[in-house]
């Protein structure tokens, strides 16, 4: 079964600061089971890579090879889902529209959630969504 990941912890490769050893799991289960992602995924994924460039967290370069390394990951985009179920649990989980996506779609597809952030993990275990979890 694939995993749902958001932005944040692929992108979490990218950076020092951030929890690289779950992002390296994930990388490393999603070779094996795939990954599931909603529409705006890449979208998500550009934006903080140009911010972050803006920051100087990182260099062109950096995003050019992260990008690359990505884009060879087996990351299935999810066509639009239906508005109703995002819409619901944002309002439900006080979500952004965004994380209410990923949400929509662990669900779903019956799939593990991969994310860093600490909402949308409450939500997913408040409705019963399994959280991916890196071995120790």
């Amino acid at each position: 079964m694939p995993i749902v990941t958001d932005a944040s912890v692929l992108l979490a490769v990218a950076f020092a600061d951030e929890d690289a050893a779950l992002a390296a799991a994930v990388l490393d289960a999603i070779q094996d089971q795939g990954a599931l992602v909603p529409a705006q995924f890449w979208f998500e994924v550009w934006n903080v890579l140009v911010m972050s460039e803006r920051r100087g967290r990182i260099t062109p370069l950096q995003t050019h090879a992260l990008l690359a390394e990505l884009s060879a990951q087996p990351i299935e985009v999810d066509p639009v889902p239906p508005d109703a179920a995002v819409l619901n649990l944002a309002r439900e989980h006080r979500l952004t529209v965004y994380d209410a996506a990923y949400l929509e779609l662990a669900r779903r597809q019956n799939a593990t959630l991969a994310t860093l952030d600490d909402a949308l993990l409450a939500s997913a275990r408040a409705i019963g969504v399994p959280i991916f979890e890196a071995r120790a």
